[in-house]
């Protein structure tokens, strides 16, 4: 018994004070069996004068709600006891705290519990019932940059049956007509439309305001019992708008509800994929609940005015719903909304990534149609081709070399009996003895993969840390920061340069390269504003002055190489493309490619994906160069 909790209640410590004689003493025995015996919902292990399984079905409508109940005081008299009972239901924010009195009887040397409704609530009589509705709490919003609203409430349309406007020989027909001029499953709706309770309303779809419009037929509006009931839902712009970041919010699975422990119940709005669940606690609230004692049936000698009123039930007690707290991104809304749009007529799986470099702020992270719902964009694992060459670079200039330095790149190289090449287009004025800067400008195979011998194994690790990429972080998102193991050999040491070998990375992740080039050190991304993060330093820092060299071999690539479509943006812009080569050959001994693009200028750094394409300049490139246009 907690003395603390009993005096909250207004029950004095001398109320625990009774008669010192044997039946007293039984008497406080059997009302801890009876408080344990109401905790437990059941007064089957108590005697009971009167109906003993009354107790367990006017609680039963409380079945969700935990309570403790103690004894406060025990006042013996003969033959007859009095009990204060106290009572906590923990519902919501604000339990539900009273006393109540139970009166007992003794026959011999047994005791007794007088049932009646007031033991369990002090103003229940006998016929009352009790009903629980649970208070549904505002969802909380995801703001994106400005706090531009992301998810918030939005006009909805639930369509389904109202089964109290049909006769119930018309449910199956009407719930055929409704499934199939909503276009849903037929069977499973009929299905659930039958067993329904008679006044039901048996939902089939809920759809956007915008979208019903043109998903519902005129025709519908003449089902009988056929009905569309507006109300607001959690929502994105549209559909699609990041959704395989932000996840989506639905009625909570069985699975959900049993580990919650009792926080969330059938029925309640919850996150159930992405942001939205694994923020689901911060986001949700808490409900409330409102408790009410429902009359008996009115007496049918009852005056009309006399059973009015009797059917009003009693609120004994609510809890204020209290509202979910908001998710704050750092996603430009317009932007995210420009990369979205730039890649819908993508078939292959497709990502566009962007972030500002001074702040790592990630301001879009699009995944294209074809990723099939797939986060492409931040945790994507693909070989990013040539755009390596940016970490590459690095550790050549570490190993002596510098932009001008010169370097062999002739069309063909074997490095342990592994042949490598250019790509099929690539230019014959730059094969031969060129600078380091013409074979980034270029993209030079051979010429990078040339330079094997002249790294250390872990030059390759080193350089990518610099740069940001290959170190793990908890984001508070799904994030992908790329691998870049130790080669296992020469051959794998070489393939490596060229962003193949075991070489992973993100689009993410490779805006993160270009956005540490433009910062001029390794930049940490963000996506949940206030989530932290604790950024491991690199081995080898990057220098004010390696990263000068790095936006002029990227510069490089606008002005004189692979990325001159770029160069009518103006400004100063500097690029990189990629091509990676993946899976098995095909007939012709072909291998599919993935098609890469990163670039980076002043406030902002950008990759392009797409999973399989001809190249990173012919593929990616005018996807890139939309996006930054679109970013002026």
């Amino acid at each position: 018994m907690r003395l603390a909790g009993l005096l909250a209640l207004g029950l004095s410590a001398s109320a625990l004070v009774a008669c010192s004689d044997d039946g007293a003493d039984a008497a406080r025995t059997f009302a801890n069996d009876l408080a344990t015996a109401l905790e437990q919902r059941d007064l089957a292990p108590v005697a009971v004068d009167g109906d003993a399984a009354a107790y367990a079905a006017l609680v039963a409508p409380l079945e969700a709600v935990p309570v403790e109940v103690e004894v406060a005081g025990v006042e013996a008299d003969g033959d007859s006891a009095e009990v204060e009972l106290a009572w906590q239901w923990r519902s919501g924010e604000q339990p539900w705290a009273y006393a109540t009195t139970a009166e007992l009887a003794r026959d011999g040397d047994d005791w007794s519990l007088r049932w009646q409704p007031s033991v369990l609530e002090p103003s229940l009589v006998e016929g009352e019932t009790l009903a629980l509705a649970r208070l549904a709490p505002r969802r909380g919003e995801i703001l994106g940059a400005a706090k531009q609203p992301i998810v918030t409430e939005r006009d909805v349309i639930r369509y389904g049956l109202d089964k109290t406007k049909i006769e119930p020989g018309q449910v199956a027909g009407s719930a055929r007509r409704i499934a199939q001029a909503l276009d849903i499953e037929v069977a499973p709706f009929v299905k659930r439309a039958k067993a329904a309770g008679e006044k039901a309303f048996v939902e089939a779809i809920t759809l956007r305001a915008e979208d019903a419009k043109q998903s519902v037929p005129a025709s519908y509006e003449n089902i009988p019992g056929a009905v569309g009931i507006g109300t607001t839902r959690p929502l994105a712009p549209t559909r699609e708008f990041a959704l395989p970041l932000l996840g989506s919010v639905g009625e909570a699975t069985a699975e959900i509800v049993k580990e919650s422990e009792g926080a969330v119940q059938a029925g309640d709005l919850v996150g159930l994929s992405g942001l939205q669940a694994r923020y689901d606690e911060q986001l949700r609230g808490v409900p409330g609940v409102r408790i009410s004692a429902n009359p008996a049936d009115a007496d049918a000698d009852a005056d009309a005015d006399a059973e009015t009123d009797a059917a009003e039930p009693r609120v004994l007690h609510e809890s204020d719903p209290v509202d979910g707290e908001p998710l704050t991104l750092t996603l430009d809304v317009g932007l995210q909304r420009e990369a979205e749009q730039i890649l819908a007529g993508v078939g292959p799986a497709s990502a566009i990534v962007a972030i500002d470099p001074a702040s790592g702020d990630i301001v879009a992270a699009a995944s294209g149609p074809g990723s099939g719902g797939q986060n492409t964009a931040t945790f994507g694992r693909y070989a990013p081709g040539s755009t390596m060459k940016v970490v590459s670079s690095l550790a050549l200039l570490r190993s002596g070399l510098r932009p001008d330095s010169m370097v062999q790149c002739p069309a063909t190289l074997t490095v342990d009996g592994k042949s490598f090449k250019n790509y099929s287009d690539y230019p014959a004025s730059s094969l031969g003895r060129i600078p380091l800067r013409e074979a980034v400008a270029q993209s030079c195979n051979t010429a990078f993969v040339g330079q094997y011998d002249t790294l250390s194994d872990d030059a390759m690790t080193d350089a990518a840390a610099a740069l940001g990429l290959g170190v793990d972080h908890d984001l508070g998102f799904p994030a992908y920061f790329g691998q870049v193991p130790p080669p296992a050999g020469p051959t794998e040491k070489a393939a490596d340069l060229i962003g193949q070998g075991k070489v992973l990375a993100s689009p993410m992740a490779m805006a993160t390269v270009a956005a540490s080039v433009r910062a001029g050190h390794a930049v940490l991304p963000q996506l949940v504003v206030g989530h932290e993060v604790t950024q491991q330093d690199p081995a080898e820092p990057l220098s004010a002055a390696e990263a000068k060299q790095l936006r002029a071999l990227m510069r490089g690539v606008v002005t004189s190489g692979s990325g001159r479509f770029l160069a009518d943006l103006g400004g100063d812009l500097g690029a990189k493309t990629g091509t990676a080569e993946y899976g098995e050959p095909n007939a012709a001994g072909d291998l599919a490619t993935h098609a890469w693009m990163i670039a980076q200028r002043p406030g902002l750094a950008v990759a392009v994906f797409v999973a399989d394409g001809q190249s990173g300049s012919a593929t990616a490139g005018p996807l890139l160069e939309a996006f930054l246009t679109a970013a002026r």
